[in-house]
Formats: C-alpha cells, sequence, structure tokens
C-alpha cells in the first residue's frame, strides 16, 4: 500500500456523480487519503476493525467471507471503479470486528474516508445518504445472486458466472488465475473446476491457456 497525489475532487466528479454537494466534495478531498495496492495486496483482513471506508477510482477489490469455522472463505462479488464496500459500512457503524477480506484484483486506487464522517455526512448530505443507501441495495442484490446461485444452479453456472463477473471487474475477457484459486473462490475442488473448465473450453465458452483463461465473446 502505498499514498499517493490525485486531485480528489476531480476524482469525485469523474467517478461518483452522485456525491452532488461541492461542500462534501470539498470534505472528502480535505480528510479522504488516496492510497494505491498492487494486483493482489490484500486491503482488509478478517477480524480487523474498520478504520476507513474505500471509495474505489481505478482497478478493482475482490470480496469474500469467512464461514463460522473460520476454516473455509465464500466469494461475495467484485468492486470496480465508482462503487463502495457497504459491509465496510456496517462493520464501522457497529464497531465490530470483520468478518470479510478485501484483496485488490488488480492494481487498485482508491480513496480511504476515515469512519468518523461515515455517519456524520449521512445526517448532513442528502447526496451521501442517496449513495450510501443505493450502494445497499445493489450489494444486496448481488448477494441475494450469489445466494440464489448456491441454491438453485450447478456448478458449472455458477462457475460461469464467476468467469464472467471476474472478467467484468478487471474490464478484460481474459482472466488471470490457476485452477486453485478459482476453486478457492468457488468452495469446490480444484479438480472440479478444472473437469468443469474444460468442459466450458469444449462448449466453445472460454480457452483455456497457461494460468489464464480467455471469455469467448
Amino acid at each position: 500500500m502505498e499514498q499517493v497525489n490525485l486531485d480528489i475532487q476531480h476524482a469525485i466528479r469523474k467517478y461518483f456523480p452522485a456525491i452532488t454537494e461541492k461542500a462534501l466534495q470539498e470534505e472528502i478531498a480535505s480528510v479522504g487519503k488516496v492510497l494505491s495496492f498492487k494486483a493482489g495486496e490484500r486491503i482488509m483482513d478478517f477480524g480487523a476493525y474498520v478504520k476507513m471506508v474505500p471509495l474505489l477510482i481505478n482497478g478493482s477489490i475482490k470480496v469474500v467471507r469467512e464461514d463460522d469455522e473460520q476454516d473455509q472463505e465464500l466469494f461475495l462479488y467484485f468492486l470496480q471503479a465508482g462503487e463502495t464496500c457497504t459491509m465496510s459500512f456496517s462493520c464501522c457503524m457497529m464497531n465490530k470486528q470483520s468478518d470479510i477480506r478485501t484483496t485488490a484484483e488488480d492494481d487498485t486506487t482508491l480513496i480511504g474516508i476515515p469512519i468518523k464522517y461515515i455517519d456524520e455526512w449521512m445526517m448532513k448530505y442528502p447526496s451521501w445518504k442517496n449513495f450510501v443507501m443505493r450502494s445497499y441495495d445493489q450489494r444486496m442484490q448481488e448477494l441475494v445472486k450469489t445466494i440464489d446461485n448456491i441454491a438453485f444452479y450447478k456448478l458449472d453456472d455458477r462457475l460461469l458466472h464467476y468467469l464472467q463477473e471476474k472478467a467484468k471487474a478487471s474490464s478484460s475477457s481474459t482472466i488471470n488465475a490457476t485452477h486453485q484459486e478459482i476453486a478457492q473462490d468457488m468452495n469446490a475442488s480444484r479438480e472440479a473446476i478444472s473437469r468443469l473448465l474444460k468442459k466450458l473450453e469444449k462448449t466453445n465458452h472460454i480457452k483455456l491457456g497457461r494460468n489464464k483463461i480467455e471469455l469467448v465473446q
């Protein structure tokens, strides 16, 4: 992680147009820190107390949840530019330890907002309140899709959906990941994932390479 220089107000107007009040943009520029993470770098880990809420302006972030036994992970969703992690909102407002892990999927830049401003701005700025509520709604829809995928879809359908979401998050049809990494995200065995990837290749959904997968458009 490193702190970088950036015109925060310009970035807010470009990537978060729903945040409309100039006074709020100025406050974000005053208190926010621009942070950069390399691909694969951990941003927040299980059990940590949330110290900031991210506003993503470049790259993508993978969000996973730890189960109650603390020995398995479940992929939840990807964050893209113009989005925030609403589970971070929940943790900071309730002052509880994180039950999610966030990792930079690609080289990523974000604006970190100290948690003490999150609730204050909800009362002070209507556009911030609307932004937070819309973010909650979007994430809720993502979580419903995750539950539906687990409950109602076969693993091969879930795998294709995962690959499509991963490609969308990085804005590329080429996915750089090992079969083991995908299996961990899917909470499945590597052997099952390898078998299903070969099946998807035979049906012309993907092309397999060495530690990479290309989605066929």
